[in-house]
């Protein structure tokens, strides 16, 4: 296989994920209080969105590379 049909496989993988998920979530631990023994915190969920656009991107860009891989035999 070409590179260009494996980075174009890749690509097409990430759009369909990121089409899939729309974004990424995760949970990080915010400390308010810290006074010698007494810790208050609190747990705070982030997300971070993928863009539909940025998707389509990866997809077109990825079926590009695979058509562009496969044609240069």
């Amino acid at each position: 296989m070409k590179p260009a049909t494996i980075v174009g496989i890749l690509l097409v993988i990430l759009g369909v994920i990121g089409f899939a998920v729309g974004g990424l979530s995760f949970t990080r631990q915010k400390k308010d209080v810290d006074i010698g023994p007494v810790q208050i915190s609190h747990e705070k969920k982030e997300t971070i969105p993928i863009s539909p656009i940025l998707s389509s991107m990866s997809l077109i860009a990825g079926i590009a590379l695979v058509f562009a891989g496969a044609r240069g035999r």
